[in-house]
Parts: structure tokens; C-alpha cells; sequence
């Protein structure tokens, strides 16, 4: 049958019509026992974009963030290839045991899910969820998210300030302040992974005034998961 003038103009403003946006509820908990989150970066994204990659090395951006907990680059960068973010939801340190709730658009470009935020005290570690693809059924899903290392500094333990800067050796706070000072430093080299790769975890020991690391052998110390996301599809 021949299409009519009017069929074609349907058509064609079907096909102009933009993606469907929906707005997921995020929630993400804090499950360690004493480490921080510093602010949150999240990121809605298509397939070809990532915040990190496991096995790869890290971006300045990302070593800024797992350095120091600065996002801003990070947020920057992905935002300049389409991605909606939300950035600090918890206005501030996320502590153990606590939660952030938030909202974040979506659409059908933009289907996957990115998470990331430094863990204090470390020297470059952080969580993160890479390229979680949305549901698209109405539901709640949970996902349990891990630790990695940034590759990019040595795990010295060592608490030294202003030290968050990319390169400058060292743990830039301790905000539960349970811990010590005084530490010999652990290693002084990169790990034999300068790739992004899962944290293998404080080491720690319990000598407040001195030792090897300035972190606590049994308050730091953590097993994967280190957090709980929560994706709410209305």
C-alpha cells in the first residue's frame, strides 16, 4: 500500500521524537568498618564510556580522585562524553554504616551506571562500580561493590598531610582518627600491579606510636564488598 503525505510525516516525528528519560532512586551504603568514603561521583553513561577499568592503567583524572578523593576532574571528563552525573550526594565523607540516597537520569543512550569515591585512610584505593548496565524493568536490584587500587602509589600507610595530590607519597587524612603515627612506611615503590586492580586491603599493625603503618591492623582492615548499591527503576 502507498504511504500517504500524512503516514510519512508520523513517521518522521516518531523519529525525531528524543529518548525517553526516567529517573532512578540511588542509594549506596557505606559496609566497611572504619574507612570513609570521600564525595561520590556517579555517572549514567553509554556502553563505550568508563569511569576505570580493572587491568588498565589509571587515568590522570582517576589518580586524582583514589590520590587525593578530588572528582572534579573525573566528573568533568565523562560529562564531556554525554554522561548525566551527580556528584557529592552525601555532601561530604560518607562514614561506616551510613547511607546517600539521590536521584540520576537516564535514558536508553545512556544505559549504564558508573559509582567511584576514594577510601580514607588509603594511599590510592577506592570503590567503584564500572559499567553497570540499568535495569529496565521496574524493580529494585542490589549490587555489592568492590575495592581497587589505583596502581598509581606505593601503599606506604604513612598518614601525611596535604598529601593527596597526585604523586606526593602518602595517606592525606585519617578521618576516624583510629590509628597511629610515627610508622616506618611499608614500601616506598608501586606494587608489583601498577594496573587498576582489586585492593588487596589495609595492612595495618598495632603499634599506635610507631611501626611499619600509621593504620590499624584490626579498625582498617576490610574483605570485599566494601559498599551496597541500591538502583530503584520506577
Amino acid at each position: 500500500m502507498k504511504k500517504t503525505l500524512s503516514t510519512l510525516l508520523t513517521l518522521g516525528a516518531l523519529s525525531s521524537t528524543p529518548l525517553i528519560a526516567q529517573e532512578l532512586g540511588i542509594k549506596i551504603t557505606n559496609l566497611t568498618n572504619a574507612m570513609h568514603f570521600t564525595p561520590i561521583l556517579a555517572a549514567t553513561h553509554d556502553s563505550n564510556t568508563q569511569l576505570f577499568m580493572a587491568g588498565a592503567a589509571a587515568s590522570a583524572s582517576l589518580q586524582t580522585m583514589a590520590e587525593g578523593g578530588n572528582i572534579a576532574d573525573l566528573s568533568t571528563d565523562i560529562q564531556a562524553m554525554g554522561a548525566n552525573v551527580v556528584e557529592n550526594p552525601a555532601t561530604g565523607l560518607l562514614a561506616p554504616g551510613a547511607s546517600t540516597d539521590f536521584t540520576l537520569m537516564s535514558n536508553s543512550g545512556n544505559n549504564r551506571l558508573s559509582v567511584t569515591a576514594m577510601l580514607l585512610p588509603t594511599n590510592d584505593g577506592f570503590v567503584g562500580a564500572n559499567s553497570i548496565e540499568i535495569p529496565t524493568t521496574t524493580g529494585t536490584y542490589t549490587y555489592y561493590l568492590n575495592a581497587y587500587d589505583a596502581g598509581t602509589e606505593a601503599n606506604n600507610e604513612l598518614i601525611v598531610e596535604d598529601s593527596g595530590a597526585p604523586g606526593v607519597l602518602g595517606i592525606p587524612a585519617n578521618p576516624g582518627n583510629n590509628g597511629g603515627t610515627n610508622g616506618s612506611g611499608l614500601t616506598s615503590t608501586n606494587d608489583n600491579n601498577t594496573m587498576i586492580h582489586i585492593h588487596r586491603g589495609v595492612i595495618g599493625d598495632d603499634n599506635p606510636a610507631g611501626g611499619g603503618s600509621d593504620l590499624s591492623n584490626t579498625a582498617h582492615r576490610w574483605l570485599n564488598p566494601v559498599a551496597q548499591l541500591v538502583i530503584t527503576v520506577n
